[in-house]
């Protein structure tokens, strides 16, 4: 798919994330994509999509594992959770105890917060409504043609978690999968989106953790971290790979993703 396409069709999106960046219980507007349905409708008939729902709090509990992609059937229902409501409330649920937990700590001038940057930072909402919420296989090619782009919105509870770490002083850490020759449109995608300070932002050497899962790359380059020095006292990432493994952190934190897994 070429930029020119992947921009014009990313305009459409960015509207609809626009809507969903700007909370649509307040302004008296519903951003849903898809209508939300109960297991059964008029006259018992039965519904399909509450198995999706059953599927995505297996996916977020870790119950459901080593998936490739989101069932077919449950495009629409993903879809509709990430566009809709539910989606910023959760992640506003996990950013808002993440919050209130860094409220309580008496840090130091070494004392970092980590975040992932994909699904976490930064979001890529409008490639992956692009794609079928899931549904499609992963395709490096495509995704990464849309990461170049530079363009990716940011999250607005995690942009709000970061601005309220920040002002209590804590010195913050991106750790990406993301490889070393993306490091350059990654952070000038962070500071359009709104990231503009940072201890660190870590990619990934493929030379050195090519064949590697993401749990030993980053729970490596925590270790690394804490080798220099600085206490990990928080963690947030939308994968459970961002937040098992060694070196972890004082608490971690699992935002909200359905939509692919990385192991």
């Amino acid at each position: 798919m070429n930029n020119e396409r992947m921009k014009v069709f990313g305009f459409v999106v960015a509207i609809a994330v626009a809507a969903w960046q700007c909370d649509g219980s307040e302004h008296g507007a519903s951003y849903e994509i898809f209508p939300l349905r109960m297991k059964t409708g008029h006259g018992g008939r039965y519904i399909p999509e509450v198995s999706c729902q059953s599927w995505r709090v297996g996916v977020e509990a870790h119950n459901v594992i080593d998936w490739k992609t989101v069932p077919l059937d449950c495009e629409g229902y993903i879809g509709n959770y990430m566009l809709g409501d539910q989606y910023r409330s959760d992640s506003k649920t996990v950013c808002r105890e993440a919050y209130f937990y860094a409220k309580t700590l008496n840090f130091t001038a070494k004392d970092i917060w980590v975040f992932d940057v994909d699904e976490t930072t930064l979001s890529n909402l409008p490639y992956y409504a692009q794609h079928g919420f899931g549904v499609e296989p992963y395709n490096s090619t495509l995704f990464n043609e849309w990461v170049d782009i530079g363009e990716a919105p940011a999250l607005p509870e995690s942009l709000k978690l970061y601005k309220k770490l920040l002002s209590l002083g804590i010195k913050i850490v991106f750790l990406t999968g993301r490889p070393l020759e993306q490091k350059a449109v990654t952070v000038t995608n962070l500071r359009i989106a709104g990231y503009h300070k940072w201890e660190k932002i870590i990619v990934k050497d493929t030379s050195i953790y090519d064949g590697k899962t993401a749990v030993t790359y980053k729970s490596s380059e925590r270790k690394k971290l804490e080798e220099e020095g600085y206490n990990i006292i928080g963690n947030i990432g939308d994968q459970w790979s961002d937040i098992l493994g060694t070196n972890t952190g004082d608490r971690t934190f699992k935002l909200p993703d359905p939509m692919y897994y990385i192991s």
